[in-house]
């Protein structure tokens, strides 16, 4: 891997760098905003790209000075298994992964969980935003965020679990909640969510350049929630 100074977002998947003094192209696998992350003139970390690729390297990381934060959206999804073998998520330890991206409703989940008869459905999002110690989601409006909590919550009301899981990719969370400012309307079905029986956690991680290495979960006592808002909240299905 090599630094380069990151210089402009060109699109939703690729980024102008400068490496060695030279101004290059890197393919980014996160199309949030990232707009408290990647500023012009920070630090990041890029990989060669893929033989084949048009872009020369694959953006991995920003180093905001304490510590890096992973610029790769797909991690989480790679990290749940050992997040699960390992007993990070307690109330998860003795299920077993039954099914990867299954159906669900419209879309699909990440995960289909079962022990016994029990199963929970999982839906990880990829968290790089944190505010005075408040890791929030998402950076950017997201329709298929909110769609995933419907569904979810259709779950629940049909007698299954269901987790929503904040993987922050970053360490310095302390507290978790929905991005009401960003998305009102995600906010909004998050809090309903939540009280029809959607468990909410958030995975705090430190990120080496390769890998997440989790570091500690934030369970309900660290979820904050916005006030009610009625006129904003959707119908469930």
């Amino acid at each position: 891997m090599v630094r380069g100074e990151f210089l402009a977002r060109l699109n939703r998947f690729a980024i102008a760098v400068r490496v060695n003094g030279e101004d290059s192209i890197a393919h980014l696998p996160n199309p949030g905003c990232l707009a408290n992350v990647l500023v012009p003139g920070r630090s990041v970390l890029l990989k060669p790209a893929p033989s084949g690729r048009r872009t020369q390297w694959t953006a991995v990381a920003a180093d905001l000075g304490d510590f890096l934060v992973s610029l790769d959206s797909t991690l989480p999804n790679r990290a749940f298994p050992y997040f699960l073998a390992t007993g990070t998520l307690p109330e998860l330890s003795d299920f077993r992964i039954v099914a990867r991206e299954p159906k669900l409703g419209r879309g699909r989940a990440d995960f289909l969980l079962q022990r016994g008869r029990t199963q929970v459905w999982v839906e990880l999002k990829s968290v790089t935003l944190v505010e005075e110690g408040i890791a929030l989601f998402p950076d950017a409006p997201t329709a298929r965020g909110t769609r995933h909590l419907r569904e979810l919550s259709a779950r629940v009301r049909a007698g299954d679990g269901a987790f929503i899981v904040f993987v922050v990719q970053r360490p310095d969370a302390e507290r978790f909640g929905p991005n009401h400012a960003i998305d009102p309307r995600f906010a909004a079905t998050f809090r309903e969510a939540v009280g029809l029986g959607v468990q909410a956690r958030a995975v705090v991680c430190f990120f080496d350049g390769h890998e997440l290495h989790p570091r500690k979960v934030l369970g309900p006592e660290a979820l904050l929630l916005p006030a009610p808002c009625p006129q904003e909240s959707p119908a469930l299905p």
